[in-house]
């Protein structure tokens, strides 16, 4: 990837947090790598390189910075917007397909060769896929070092590490420490039993109300629910079950993650950025949608706006065809006696009450103290059934018509018979043309997936009741076919104009 020396070296002069994520600053007279807002001294024109990924940094030899973490910095938005087979890789890489799979289990996922996928990865990002989930390999094992009293040599295998030696000499390679100063220095009180607690940072601003409000609106019992400005979710996991509780912040999530197989805080990490839109870029969208007059005072209003995403596709998918025509009140109640309402396997300890530490950077250790009187624990939420529990529903399980009820099944066996991807890294084209293969299923039910399960940022959905309704309490024509020509001039990024819409309704 080309990176513009100049533009690069004025973000790092600035301490820009916008461009975190975007490259990483090597310095050759320290050998470290930074975020391009390190606090510390700008380094001379002459001893810097700039690297558009830490595994490539890390490739040139170079450590991360311990003061401002560069490996915990956002991911960058450019991987949110392309659908083409990087951005698809990079996405499986987060959600540590390479870990549970290898590099063959990526190339088959994205259909191309191990040869191919890797001369593509390292054109675009300096470095293959291996090198990739090292780094995010690494990351994983400092996050379990500083939240948990695991072994080293349990976090070793829990990260992904094929061997105890592979993990020291990765993380001394990294970090320039072994692991166990890593653990002498870590600052956080630390949680109970498969516990993780972290900051997911994101770029600013984020309008946290608009999210939750969408969320709120949408629960459902024992999947999820908002309470006290957090929100609290049911997970399941490539290797088990858990629970997510996320509070925004000022500048991060603090996010609570009970897991009852640690080898899976890369995924949950991984799908709780995805679910709240953390890797975005709020201030080119926004600049985008405020070109157009129409939009320019709702944007003006609300900066921020994120798209609420999700950690399930397949249950975006099944909330999609039972709203189909019916309001959203009535499609909740539809689902919850669908849910079949079980605990989640017991996790072993309560949700610690979280208070911000001061000062620290992204991604560090919350403190965590004992939970107040009366506090629900965790171990009451879990995730929405899967493809294969759903498909043995009776139809009186359903409470909808045929079709709808039908749509869902043809959903979850493709799902099951794998001819069906609703993962952020499935192909967008692809996945949006099998969905309108199924029968029941058309434009809308099909793009409301892509929106919300695939990510896809420019999604639009002019049939839909409440865009219309937002785009008449805009001044715009709420004539479908206008609307959907007028809101070209919102491209790239139109799922997030849908978003304003119904905030708008």
């Amino acid at each position: 990837m080309e990176l513009d020396f100049e533009r690069c070296y004025r973000a790092v002069d600035s301490r820009d947090q916008r461009f975190d994520g975007w490259f990483y600053t090597g310095v050759t007279s320290t050998g470290i790598y930074c975020r391009p807002s390190c606090p510390a001294m700008t380094p001379k024109r002459q001893n810097v390189r700039f690297f558009p990924s830490a595994a490539a940094a890390q490739g040139a030899g170079l450590r991360a910075c311990r003061r401002c973490r560069p490996d915990a910095s956002p991911g960058s938005p450019e991987w949110d917007v392309r659908a083409d087979v990087v951005g698809r890789a990079m996405r499986l890489i987060a959600d540590g397909v390479v870990d549970r799979d290898g590099v063959p289990g990526l190339a088959a996922k994205l259909g191309y060769t191990e040869r191919h996928l890797h001369r593509l990865l390292r054109a675009e990002l300096g470095a293959g896929p291996l090198a990739l989930a090292r780094a995010q390999r690494a990351q994983t094992a400092r996050t379990l070092i500083e939240t948990t009293e695991l072994g080293l040599a349990e976090i070793a295998f829990a990260a992904g590490f094929g061997s105890v030696r592979q993990f020291n000499d990765t993380l001394r390679e990294v970090y320039g420490v072994a692991p166990s100063q890593l653990r002498a220095g870590r600052r956080g009180t630390i949680g109970g039993a498969g516990t993780v607690s972290l900051r997911l940072a994101y770029r600013p601003p984020l309008h946290a109300a608009a999210l939750l409000d969408f969320l709120a609106r949408r629960t459902l019992p024992g999947v999820d629910e908002v309470r006290d400005g957090t929100y609290h979710r049911g997970l399941r996991l490539p290797h088990g079950t858990g629970e997510a509780a996320l509070t925004p912040a000022d500048g991060y999530v603090a996010a609570t993650l009970r897991l009852t197989d640690l080898r899976d805080l890369a995924p949950a990490v991984a799908r709780c950025r995805h679910l709240f839109d953390l890797d975005a870029d709020p201030v080119a969208i926004d600049q985008t949608l405020a070109a157009d007059p129409v939009l320019a005072p709702p944007v003006a209003a609300e900066p921020g706006i994120r798209v609420p995403h999700a950690p399930d596709g397949f249950e975006i998918a099944v909330r999609a065809i039972t709203t189909q025509q019916v309001s959203l009140a009535s499609a909740r109640t539809t689902l919850t006696h669908l849910l079949p309402h079980p605990l989640p396997h017991p996790l072993p300890h309560p949700l610690p009450h979280l208070a911000t530490p001061p000062g620290g950077v992204d991604q560090e250790v919350l403190v965590a103290e004992s939970a107040p009187e009366g506090r629900k624990l965790l171990g009451q939420l879990a995730g929405f059934p899967g493809a294969g529990e759903v498909l043995g529903v009776g139809d009186g399980g359903f409470r909808m018509d045929g079709r709808r009820r039908e749509a869902i099944r043809g959903v979850a066996r493709a799902v099951v018979e794998g001819e069906l991807e609703l993962a952020p890294g499935g192909d967008r084209e692809e996945t949006v043309r099998r969905l309108l293969a199924i029968p029941g299923i058309g434009p809308w039910t099909a793009g409301y997936v892509a929106m919300r399960a695939l990510g896809d940022p420019d999604v639009f959905l002019p049939t839909d009741l409440a865009v219309r309704r937002g785009a008449a309490a805009l001044g715009l024509p709420d004539d479908p076919k206008t609307l959907d020509a007028y809101a070209a001039r919102w491209r790239p990024w139109r799922s997030y104009a849908v978003i304003r819409l119904w905030r708008a309704a």
